[in-house]
């Protein structure tokens, strides 16, 4: 395993980090989820993502009973509030100053913790003020409760307004945590350039495309059974943008250029993301042990000039690289 540094500051993550969406109190049992973050810190990985909106709360819970008895100082545990948790009162979601200060309590409470290393803002909250937001943040972290805050799927304009409001309270805003692939590269243009600009970095989540990048779906052919194609509860929709022919297609000839350098196309995808100089991690997620132990084989590849050449040259038109997606996606408005 390699470890790389998190934005600008001294923290130092593991370039796959585990993450517990879709898996954890949901998909997979408390006894597999355990087993698959045992084999994760057994494999290296000392970075664990989640957030308090996975399975409300229970990802919280299954990833804080997992890490039970180990060393903490040897840990880097991340965690994101914004969506609705609880009953889902008018005050269970967003990022106003209620709602964060409670937020990162019962998320203490729920991973065993006394702090974590980096508490994220899921997403952008267009209804609450960012000096609000920030200084929020800036307390949490005077409190000793969270080390760095990170933000996730922020275009470039709310990073550098988020920046510089964390620069004028003294607390360090060191990363983002969009969505990354060889499919999705919608944050290449802007956001990595003011990324790079004010001292962050990227995690990102889905590598894989949501598994359509790991080969396991076929033009014609029947989703597989239990696969998050067929999870209506989440990974369904985010991955049915992926699964179009001419995608599937163009997928289907990434396995040649995977087996040159002895990888797995699964391995190849995630491999991909990690040869972006602006990227801290590559967050991972397994329904089982073995995954874990595949995917990880990524770290410390180094994919040839030429490779990466015949990358963009297979999937060509099918990539989506337009900026403006990042805002497009995002909640206009806090969720009921």
């Amino acid at each position: 395993m390699k470890y790389r540094y998190l934005g600008n500051s001294g923290l130092k993550i593991s370039e796959i980090c585990y993450g517990n969406w879709l898996t954890h109190g949901s998909q997979v049992e408390k006894k597999e989820a355990i087993s698959c973050v045992h084999t994760a810190l057994d494999e290296g990985i000392t970075s664990f993502d989640t957030a308090d909106v996975y399975a409300n709360g229970a990802a919280e819970k299954v990833l804080g009973k997992a890490l039970e008895g180990q060393r903490r100082e040897s840990l880097e545990i991340f965690t994101k509030v914004y969506w609705p948790t609880g009953p889902g009162g008018p005050n269970d979601c967003g990022l106003s100053r209620k709602h964060i200060m409670e937020s990162i309590d019962a998320s203490l409470t729920r991973l065993r913790t006394d702090y974590v290393d980096l508490y994220q803002a899921h997403r952008y909250d267009t209804e609450t003020p960012l000096e609000e937001t920030m200084q929020a943040f800036a307390d949490v972290v005077s409190a000793g409760k969270a080390l760095y805050i990170g933000v996730s799927e922020w275009d470039a304009d709310q990073l550098r307004a988020g920046h510089a409001l964390a620069q004028e309270l003294g607390v360090h805003l060191i990363s983002n945590q969009p969505q990354y692939s060889m499919l999705w590269r919608v944050i290449e243009s802007q956001v990595v350039p003011t990324s790079q600009e004010l001292g962050m970095s990227q995690i990102c989540w889905s590598p894989m495309a949501q598994g359509v990048l790991s080969g396991k779906y076929g033009v014609g052919k029947k989703l597989p059974k239990d696969s998050r194609a067929q999870d209506e509860k989440g990974g369904a929709k985010t991955i049915r943008r992926f699964l179009r022919d001419e995608i599937l297609a163009k997928v289907k000839e990434l396995k040649p250029i995977a087996r040159e350098i002895g990888l797995t196309q699964a391995q190849l995808a995630i491999a991909w993301v990690l040869q972006n100089p602006n990227v801290s991690a590559a967050i991972i997620g397994a329904s089982r042990p073995e995954q874990v132990i595949h995917n990880v084989t990524a770290s410390g590849v180094t994919i040839p000039p030429e490779l990466m050449e015949r990358i963009d040259g297979v999937l060509g038109e099918v990539v989506e690289r337009d900026p403006m997606k990042t805002r497009e996606n995002a909640p206009q408005a806090r969720p009921a």
